[in-house]
């Protein structure tokens, strides 16, 4: 009898283990349902994701090759610019030295009369001759000094004629 009561107690042990096996099977059955249906979710989620994704991707390389399009029209214009820059930079420069040398000769030709003047101060009253050979020097050294600023300014003049034919 121990037998079978052992026999029967392992039956009933074998039928609980069979029943929360079942029972545990099911919930497993359950959740990978679930996952299951997540998972298809998800796949349609990433799918529409993806064709937006395309879209997008699409009109961004529309939209660099016509930036792209863009930028080669203007790299001449400032190219353009860069060499007007340049031209601009050279051209006061030129002004500049121009300036300072018609500035320095001015200085030079001034002192120098001021210097013949206060040489013939200092000095005895001059002769009537002397006092016009004076005269004639202060007048041909003014009239170069005139001259050199003219051709000068006649210089700056046609610099600017070319400027403005090179600009046109």
């Amino acid at each position: 009898m121990i037998i079978e009561l052992s026999v029967a107690l392992a039956a009933i042990a074998f039928a609980v283990l069979v029943f929360f096996l079942i029972k545990t099977l099911k919930s497993a059955k359950d959740s990978l349902d679930k996952v299951s249906q997540t998972l298809q979710e998800v796949q349609k989620t990433i799918d529409e994701l993806t064709y937006e994704v395309k879209t997008t991707v699409r009109h961004a390389n529309d939209i660099t090759a016509d930036v792209q399009g863009k930028i080669q029209k203007i790299d001449p214009i400032v190219d353009s610019v860069k060499n007007l820059g340049d031209v601009m930079n050279e051209l006061t420069l030129t002004v500049k030295q121009v300036s300072v040398t018609v500035i320095e000769k001015f200085r030079k030709s001034r002192e120098l009369k001021d210097k013949a003047k206060s040489v013939s101060i200092a000095e005895a009253p001059l002769t009537p001759a002397e006092e016009r050979t004076v005269q004639s020097y202060e007048a041909v050294s003014s009239s170069k000094s005139k001259g050199k600023i003219a051709s000068a300014l006649k210089g700056v003049d046609a610099a600017a004629a070319i400027w403005q034919k090179f600009r046109h």
